[in-house]
């Protein structure tokens, strides 16, 4: 296939995605003709996973970015595959931000799309958003909250809660401290008799990313840290499963 059809098709498929999701996103192309921002957009792909190892195989040539009126960000790529097609989607990483804010904050990392951009806008809704709101929650967070220097005074709590995605969709946590339960029970978590735990249904996951966000937000303010378990075993219609990949050569600056 020519470039020029390549060119065509990721973009046409970025402008149907972008109208597809939930507020107002605006699709912007990138070629070799512009290769330093494609060198800048390199270093700003948050995954460790599928998209890393893609790169690390095919330098990046062209993408699509799509940019939310809040600024959040996500690519779309070619996924370099006759035989399959598609495209690979993954969350940009703020540009603001200092390396030290991503410390111990698990990438968001993206998804592998079919053609069809009406599926895909569905599967980055319920996917590859909700981790991304939750990730983007805790960097800033980090950014404002910059962790104690040795010497100085650390947080008095130091809980931490992980939140687990389960097959259904639905995010859970093991038992936590009543100043733990109390927040998620405000942001729509409930109890669970059987493990003693609290779960988020993700029936809605519009829902669901904001109440992640808000009771993220919340708990950091407290000292009690938060982290969204990767997701491995639950797969949806369209998407395939992250092949394993050594990543040596993979961008040194990948978040």
């Amino acid at each position: 296939m020519h470039d020029y059809e390549v060119s065509g098709r990721l973009a046409s498929f970025a402008d149907v995605l972008a109208g597809e999701l939930h507020k107002t996103w605006i699709s912007t192309h990138h070629t070799t003709a512009h290769k330093d921002d494609l060198a800048a957009l390199t270093e700003r792909i948050w995954d460790m996973d599928q998209i890393a190892a893609a790169l690390a195989q095919h330098p990046l040539r062209q993408a699509a970015v799509l940019t939310r009126q809040d600024g959040a960000q996500l690519i779309v790529l070619d996924r370099n595959d006759d035989d399959l097609g598609g495209f690979l989607i993954a969350a940009l990483a703020p540009r603001d931000l200092p390396d030290e804010a991503y410390r111990g904050v698990r990438e968001p990392d993206g998804i592998d799309v079919g053609d069809d951009p009406f599926l895909s806008a569905a599967l980055v809704t319920d996917d590859l958003l909700v981790r991304y709101e939750a990730a983007l929650a805790q960097v800033r967070h980090n950014a404002t909250h910059p962790s104690p220097t040795p010497g100085t005074a650390r947080a008095s709590h130091s809980e931490a809660v992980v939140l687990a995605w389960q097959p259904d969709g639905a995010l859970a946590t093991a038992r936590v401290s009543d100043t733990t339960a109390d927040v998620l029970v405000a942001n729509g978590f409930v109890h669970d008799e059987r493990t003693g735990g609290y779960r988020l249904s993700g029936d809605d996951s519009a829902a669901q990313a904001r109440s992640v966000r808000a009771a993220g937000e919340q708990l950091d303010a407290k000292g009690i840290t938060v982290t969204l378990q990767h997701r491995t075993a639950r797969s949806a219609p369209g998407v395939t499963a992250a092949k394993a990949a050594p990543l040596p050569s993979a961008p040194a600056r990948m978040r």
